[in-house]
């Protein structure tokens, strides 16, 4: 297990918001679900982030949420990470030591039909312990940097009037760097 693969800030809650860090290994075409009527995307080979949260008020929401998106639906081979997540996630206190993995995975939200693919894996994950509700911020900071592009407007995001939640990224390093600058700021907002 390798704590490289994680970054955490916070400590006090379980809730929390996050990015996912993954690799595209092979281009392919995808259609999410019914944005924008099931047109179909090209997810071209490459590095990628998601900015998703989960602020439940009871057990271990992040943990949960985490360990759902790197598991796959049917008998499909889950995320490499999963297992890590597994054994980290009590040791730093985001989940007890009796997490209940989830049951098998329906594709719900626009990032479960790409990380259910097999070319997708995920990399990082960044880890924010905060009751606050912090997509909207993030996705501000991140979105407009020349190191992000997002592939559709409102694309994991449609609880959102602007802004999208899934960025193609050119320099991971840079946006960890800038996430560890800014975020204790946003943290404490």
């Amino acid at each position: 297990m390798s704590v490289l693969k994680f970054t955490i800030f916070g400590n006090k809650y379980r809730m929390g918001s996050y990015l996912l860090m993954f690799r595209i290994s092979s281009p392919f075409q995808l259609a999410f679900g019914r944005f924008q009527q099931g047109k179909l995307f090209t997810i071209t080979e490459g590095d990628y982030l998601y900015i998703g949260s989960a602020l439940g008020r009871s057990g271990s929401p992040l943990a949960r949420r985490l360990i759902r998106h790197a598991s796959r639906s049917g008998e499909k081979i889950p995320h490499e990470i999963r297992s890590d997540m597994i054994n980290l996630f009590p040791e730093y206190g985001l989940s007890g030591s009796d997490l209940i993995e989830p049951s098998i995975k329906a594709l719900r939200w626009h990032i479960d039909y790409l990380l259910d693919r097999p070319e997708a894996e995920i990399t990082h994950v960044v880890v924010i312990r905060s009751g606050l509700r912090l997509e909207k911020k993030l996705s501000e900071l991140l979105e407009p940097l020349d190191e992000t592009s997002p592939l559709a407007p409102r694309l994991g995001a449609g609880d959102m009037q602007h802004g999208t939640h899934i960025l193609r990224l050119t320099d991971r390093n840079r946006i960890l760097d800038l996430l560890v600058q800014h975020l204790p700021a946003i943290i404490t907002e």
